[in-house]
């Protein structure tokens, strides 16, 4: 495969990978069917209909780490993230998952920096509108806001989890990025019809 998406499809062959591999985590494929929906609203945000795309496969992809079958370090970004590659996924769809939602702290704390280091951590709109679907939405899939969803993440891991100790340094990435995002569909919302 090219670097590149092919097109729409490949977002279809996102979703059905995720699908597949999520099958025996219901709660998880809630998330991420939610995470798609608010992928697919914030994609007006990142520009051409191509960083849409990527958007959307990466939305469908982010959370495949967690599947039994694809289980190697244990830290779900970078099980997904070798999957996507071994498989031939656009490298930048790999790293796209790899560092969701600003996994290297996280990645920091677990001892795995140097593996995820390996592939490159992008900061752009489809970036920051990945952690925003990601960071808006629980883990059964519903919307919620920012602050929601750090409380109930933190709760759920616990007090002693990486999650835990990468908070105060992930936090403030993570908000600025939902913050952004935010700014910008409020701009696309103010912006004045065609007529």
């Amino acid at each position: 495969m090219t670097d590149a998406l092919r097109s729409v499809g490949d977002v279809h062959r996102a979703r059905d990978l995720a699908q597949r591999l999520l099958v025996d985590l219901p709660e998880r494929w809630l998330h991420t069917i939610g995470v798609a929906r608010r992928a697919d609203m914030a994609a007006a945000t990142v520009g051409p209909r191509s960083e849409g795309e990527i958007l959307l496969a990466a939305a469908w992809l982010h959370d495949i780490g967690y599947a039994a079958t694809l289980y190697d370090t244990g830290f779900h970004p970078l099980d997904g993230a070798r999957h996507l590659e071994t498989t031939g996924w656009p490298s930048r769809i790999v790293a796209l998952v790899a560092h969701h939602s600003a996994a290297m702290h996280t990645a920091q704390a677990r001892g795995l920096a140097e593996k995820l280091t390996r592939f490159p951590r992008e900061q752009s709109r489809v970036s920051d509108a990945l952690t925003y679907a990601d960071q808006t939405v629980t883990p059964n899939g519903r919307v919620i806001n920012f602050e929601q969803r750090l409380a109930d993440m933190l709760r759920r891991h616990g007090p002693d989890s990486p999650n835990a100790a990468a908070r105060q340094l992930r936090t403030p990435l993570l908000r600025a990025a939902v913050v952004r995002v935010q700014h910008r569909l409020a701009m696309i919302d103010h912006l004045p019809s065609a007529a």
